[in-house]
Parts: C-alpha cells; sequence; structure tokens
C-alpha cells in the first residue's frame, strides 16, 4: 500500500488506541510487523499541548517511518494548527478521528460525532490537508447509528478534499464494539473510492485479515483490540497475507523476553512510577488464558518498582516455561 511517498513494508495498520498505542507499544508493533502504527489520539487543543500526557504522545525520537499522528477536535482551523505543530514535532503522516465512539469525545461533537455533519467534515478535512505537505488520513465509521449510515457521502467528501487514504471502522458508533462489522459496507465505499481504503474491525487472526480482504477489496486491514498482550499477531497477518501460510506461534522464550523488552521501554519512557502504573494493563494482557494468570495479575498490580515488576514477570514466565506451576513471589 502506497501512502503519500510512503510504501508501507506489510498491509497492516496497527489502529490508533487511546492509552495503548504509545510510543513503546508503536514502536514494538512494528518491530512485529505492523506497516504503520496510529498514534493515540492527540488534542487539537494547544492549552495541552504543554502537559506531560501531551509531551509524551507526541515524542517521536527513534520510531521507525512513517510516523503516523492521530488529531480530534472540532473547529477547522485549530485542527489546522494542530496538524502543523504535530508535523513540526515529527509527525510524517496526519490522521484525522471522526471514529471515536467515546461518550466524553462525542459530547464535544468530535470523534464520530461529526459524522452527523458532513459540511463540517469537508472544512476540517479541506483546513488539515491545505495546512501541511505531508499525507493526511481519515478515520471513520459507517455511520452514528443504523437510520444514519452515511460513510460513503463522507468518504467521497474526504476523497474529494484531499486525503492520501481512508480507514472504515464496520460499525456505526451506536454499536461501540459490539456486533459484527459491516463488511459489505466497507466493501461498497472502497468501490467507489481511487484513493487506499483500510478495513478496520474484528481482524484478530491472519485467516480473518485475508477473507476481510477478500470481502472488501481493501488494500490494508487494522488491527485494533486483538493486539493487546499479542503484538506477534502483526507479524503473523503480515506473513500470511505475503505468502499464504502460517508462522509457528512465539515460544513463552519469546513471549517473555517481548514483554519483558516491552516492560522496560515503559519504565523508562515514563519514569518508574508512571510506567509501573502504565505496564499493569500490559501485563493483564500478555498472561491473558495462560496458567495461574489472575494470581500473576494480582501480585504484579501491588509492585510499585520497576525492579520488583520486571522480577517478577521474569519469574511467572521462567516458571511457565519450565513446565512448573509458577510460584509468585510477594510484591514488596
Amino acid at each position: 500500500m502506497q501512502l503519500g511517498p510512503y510504501t508501507l513494508a506489510a498491509p497492516v495498520v496497527l489502529a490508533p488506541m487511546a492509552g495503548v498505542t504509545d510510543k513503546p507499544f508503536r514502536v514494538l508493533c512494528k518491530r512485529m510487523g505492523a506497516g504503520l502504527c496510529v498514534s493515540e489520539m492527540t488534542t487539537s487543543d494547544p492549552r495541552f499541548w504543554s502537559t506531560s500526557k501531551s509531551r509524551h504522545r507526541m515524542d517521536h525520537a527513534g520510531e521507525p517511518d512513517p510516523v503516523s499522528v492521530q488529531i480530534a477536535g472540532t473547529v477547522p482551523q485549530v485542527m489546522a494548527d494542530a496538524a502543523r505543530y504535530n508535523v513540526d514535532h515529527g509527525a510524517q503522516v496526519i490522521d484525522i478521528n471522526m471514529g471515536c465512539p467515546a461518550k466524553k469525545v462525542c459530547n464535544a461533537w468530535a470523534g464520530s460525532a461529526l459524522m452527523r455533519d458532513e459540511a463540517l467534515v469537508a472544512r476540517i478535512v479541506e483546513a488539515v490537508v491545505r495546512a501541511v505537505g505531508v499525507p493526511v488520513t481519515l478515520k471513520i465509521r459507517t455511520g452514528w447509528d443504523a437510520a444514519h449510515r452515511n460513510a460513503p457521502t463522507i468518504a467521497r467528501i474526504a476523497q474529494d478534499a484531499g486525503i492520501a487514504a481512508l480507514t472504515v471502522h464496520g460499525r456505526t458508533r451506536d454499536q461501540q464494539y459490539g456486533g459484527v462489522a459491516e463488511y459489505d459496507t466497507i466493501a461498497a465505499i472502497k468501490a467507489e473510492l481511487s484513493i487506499p481504503v483500510i478495513a478496520n474491525g474484528d481482524v484478530d487472526s491472519p485467516a480473518k485479515a485475508r477473507a476481510v480482504l477478500d470481502a472488501t477489496g481493501c488494500d490494508a486491514v487494522m488491527v485494533g483490540r486483538a493486539a493487546q498482550g499479542r503484538p506477534w499477531l502483526l507479524r503473523e497477518i503480515a506473513h500470511f497475507l505475503a505468502t499464504g501460510k502460517s508462522l509457528p506461534p512465539p515460544t513463552l522464550v519469546e513471549v517473555r523476553d517481548i514483554l519483558l523488552a516491552h516492560l522496560e521501554h515503559l519504565h523508562a519512557f515514563y519514569g518508574e512510577q508512571s510506567g509501573v502504573r502504565i505496564a499493569r494493563k500490559h501485563l493483564g494482557w500478555y498472561a491473558k488464558d495462560r496458567p495461574e494468570n489472575a494470581a500473576f495479575r494480582a501480585v504484579a498490580n501491588r509492585a510499585e518498582t520497576a525492579a520488583m515488576q520486571v522480577a517478577l514477570t521474569r519469574d511467572y514466565f521462567d516458571a511457565l516455561v519450565a513446565g512448573v506451576p509458577p510460584g509468585l513471589r510477594a510484591a514488596a
């Protein structure tokens, strides 16, 4: 898939997920085979750009190309300014959020709520495209609700305004993440556009990725929640799409090493206190469906130092590798 001057190494994109797709996770997922990783949503409001959270979200030092940053907001000129600011701070692709279903976002008429105002969609996209010299992408849903599936109209507006690629999550806003993704709607949109289209929704295996591409004719798939705790899923999908063959699952030793490296990056990136706290959700995802995972999470969540968190994690996976019940040391 071509995105402006960038040729993606694989037609697999990591979805922007608030509180998940920070730099440590993006770097890991690119190493695991993602052709593109989109940052978690950043605000277009300049009053918040100097906060610790925003500074971390805008930190792209050492991140592999291309760097894609998602922005959210409702005012065209403010969105244009935010796009320029992020490009000045390392963004090589700007993604506009019109797909987030969260109430706090939609109540401010941002995210997927924007799909209810097609004229405003056009003004925002046009303003952002004019503001920057990098590819601008857009993420949408199929509509606000079942009675208002206007994604095809929004898609044409966006293409006419100059976006470089479109991602469609195959659900309406009121479906949140429930139900089954509407691949027929995505297929209809792809058939009408000349720009690349990325299919999003329920892609959780290599076979599903192949089936979604076949059903929609899209140029790439976007993987979201399925990659939480399973970043190697991205390389498995990329390999299967390229060869038609399945990769073996990672060994426990490899899972352990991937997780330990992820923890260390989180601790270094956020600092010990915040890094330990943020790592807890990732520990739960990595250990999900493994023996004694509930006990591991309970103990690991009480670890207050980076060294203890790393030691508990290493002990747990070493025990799994050895084939013995994990003996969890008490957290300090």
